[in-house]
């Protein structure tokens, strides 16, 4: 292959890596525009509006936050059936998640831990790991993105 040769496939190559990520990011976009959207219908709104404050102001994973979450299970039933960025949505959690309900579960995550308590992504990854079985790889993962968030904001 002659160096001209070799310019042009890799060429090619970049063009190639381009397009899926533009293809990943403008899904994530996407995403990002519908996230949540079912809490404003009115399947979730009421019992959002009834219980948010108090789960803001209570510590994420305590026995009161679970108690919180049992009196919204109505809404949180709709909202796992509508949203495949939560692992309750899948038979097998997060094991039959795409890497874009990975991302967005991981953003929702983080922007839920600055909303409450004693918020803190960090804690979040290590309940929420337990909580769903995410193996230890995935869970470094995580973690490594939310520190490198950290440090850019």
């Amino acid at each position: 292959m002659t160096l001209d040769e070799c310019r042009v496939e890799t060429q090619k190559h970049i063009d190639k890596v381009r397009k899926y990520i533009r293809f990943f990011t403008d899904k994530l976009t996407t995403r990002g525009e519908n996230h949540d959207a079912s809490k404003l219908g009115e399947e979730e709104l009421p019992y959002f509006a009834e219980h948010t404050e108090r789960l803001n102001e209570i510590e994420y994973g305590s026995d009161e936050y679970k108690a919180e979450l049992e009196a919204l299970k109505p809404a949180l039933e709709h909202h796992y059936a509508v949203n495949s960025h939560h692992p309750e949505h899948w038979p097998n959690g997060v094991n039959d998640m795409s890497l874009w309900d990975i991302c967005e579960m991981f953003c929702d995550w983080k922007a839920s831990s600055e909303r409450v308590r004693a918020g803190n992504i960090l804690k979040s990854i290590e309940t929420n790991a337990e909580r769903f079985k995410i193996d230890n790889q995935l869970k470094q993962i995580l973690i490594n993105t939310a520190r490198l968030m950290d440090e850019h904001e």
